[in-house]
């Protein structure tokens, strides 16, 4: 019997310790207080999944509100102990929803990583999930970590670091006093790639809230212009390209992004740091990343399974309707589109 509890954030944190888990940068709880500063999200709660009273896996979730509904988020979580059978992740989700409804009558769904085509589950609404990754390994010398690159990701980065102008430097400390200038190479970023970068003071606050421990800006610069940069988030030995931007008047031959990705990797692989997440590629079930392959794989000569996010409804009825407003709502951009 698998049931779900509440835990506090000390209880939490020790019972991920006492169990050595690798944990996520969105499952910690200093990234529940960075959520809380996103306009309509706030930290809802830390769990334990637990089968006939052992810990089977813990997650931690936000509680988001959108066109006037609430639903629960836990970005990479659960955290399961082992893996579970299909069997075994079905009765543990079935158990999440019991207590959700019981902790939190407003909640329509919880959005969160499900490895399993479970009928219980749906696809999710509004945000385009993956289930392959790219993940650097960082370790050894700066040698070890190109050799591990496809051939194409070793010529050119020696390209770069042959040819390109630019100089790699962690302005971490630099970005926290003003983000004026990285945030400028985002919008212009934003308006060459088609998509409405976050408000300035999400980036500033997740630099300040989880501080240079967790997150870390790395900066490519030519004749002291910023021409591209990197957040990176760490936890543990795990790091993930999480945020970059690129100036577009910069000759693509220069491969400045791909000399300031090897410079990261370098910088963290002498830091301890074991393995960096290129974060979310293309796949056959999920095409939707796969303009992103082209320049991520080349990073890694293999990629990484994960699991994808899915939707489970709560208030199925509720959901349903949802995905009924959805597909008229996608009817009529296609006819726009046209």
């Amino acid at each position: 019997m698998i049931e779900v509890r509440r835990l506090n954030r000390t209880s939490f944190e020790e019972q991920l310790a006492d169990a050595g888990m690798a944990v996520p940068i969105e499952q910690t709880g200093a990234w529940m207080d960075l959520e809380s500063t996103i306009t309509d999200r706030s930290f809802w709660g830390h769990v334990v999944f637990l089968s006939d009273g052992e810990a089977l896996g813990w997650a931690s979730f936000a509680d988001y509100l959108t066109h006037g509904y609430h639903y629960l988020r836990s970005h990479h979580g659960p955290m399961w102990v082992r893996p579970l059978d299909e069997g075994q992740e079905r009765e543990a989700l079935q158990a999440l929803v019991r207590f959700v409804r019981k902790a939190d009558r407003r909640q329509a769904f919880v959005r969160l990583a499900v490895e399993h085509d479970l009928d219980i589950c749906r696809l999710t609404l509004s945000v385009t999930p993956y289930d392959e990754t790219v993940i650097m390994d960082v370790t050894g010398t700066p040698d070890d970590i190109l050799s591990r690159m496809k051939t194409r990701g070793r010529r050119d980065v020696r390209k770069a670091l042959r040819e390109s102008p630019a100089t790699y430097a962690d302005e971490t400390a630099q970005a926290g006093t003003s983000f004026d200038e990285y945030y400028d190479v985002m919008v212009e970023t934003a308006q060459r790639d088609g998509f409405s970068p976050a408000p300035q003071s999400d980036y500033e606050n997740m630099l300040s809230i989880l501080g240079p421990e967790h997150a870390r800006v790395f900066a490519g610069r030519i004749e002291g212009r910023l021409v591209t940069w990197t957040i990176a988030t760490v936890s543990g030995e795990h790091a993930v390209r999480y945020y970059g931007a690129s100036r577009a008047d910069v000759p693509k031959r220069n491969y400045v992004t791909d000399g300031l990705i090897f410079f990261e990797a370098c910088t963290f692989g002498a830091e301890g740091i074991r393995d960096y997440d290129m974060m979310g590629i293309g796949s056959e079930r999920y095409p939707g990343l796969n303009t992103l392959n082209t320049f991520k794989c080349k990073f890694s000569k293999e990629t990484t399974h994960v699991a994808p996010d899915r939707d489970l409804p709560v208030k199925r009825a509720f959901y349903a309707s949802l995905r009924v407003a959805k597909r008229g709502i996608d009817a009529v951009r296609d006819r726009r589109g046209r």
